[in-house]
C-alpha cells in the first residue's frame, strides 16, 4: 500500500472512531457502487449521514475539503441515492458531512456538518 492510501485509511479509521465515540452508529464503511464510494455510512439520532473523510499532512494544496470537488460531489450524490433506493430508505432523513483530518505530530479532526451538494 502507498504510503498516501495508508494516511487515507488510518483517517477513515479515526474518523469512524471518532464517530463512534460521538454516539453515532456506523452503518457500513467504503460502501462501493458503480455510481460512486461513500467512506462511512452512520446514523445519527434520527438521520442517516454520507460522510466523506479527507486526510492531509498539511494545506500546502489546499484543506481537506477542498479536495471535494463538484465531480466528488456527484459521484457521493448518486451513490447516496443508490443506498437509499436499495436500502428503502426514501422517507427518512438524510444529510452529507465531511470530516476533516489533519496529521500533525497527532491527529486532529474537524467535523462539518450538513454539507451542501451541488
Amino acid at each position: 500500500m502507498y504510503e498516501k492510501q495508508i494516511l487515507g485509511k488510518t483517517g477513515e479509521e479515526i474518523g469512524t472512531q471518532y464517530l463512534i465515540k460521538n454516539g453515532y452508529r456506523v452503518i457500513i464503511r467504503n460502501f462501493k457502487c458503480k455510481q460512486g464510494e461513500i467512506d462511512i455510512i452512520a446514523q445519527d439520532k434520527n438521520e442517516i449521514v454520507f460522510i466523506e473523510v479527507k486526510t492531509r499532512r498539511n494545506i500546502n494544496y489546499g484543506y481537506p475539503i477542498d479536495a471535494v470537488d463538484k465531480r466528488k460531489q456527484k459521484h457521493i450524490l448518486n451513490a447516496s441515492k443508490y443506498y437509499i433506493y436499495i436500502n428503502k430508505l426514501e422517507k427518512r432523513n438524510i444529510r452529507f458531512d465531511v470530516i476533516e483530518i489533519y496529521k500533525k505530530e497527532k491527529f486532529y479532526i474537524n467535523h462539518i456538518k450538513n454539507i451542501y451538494l451541488e
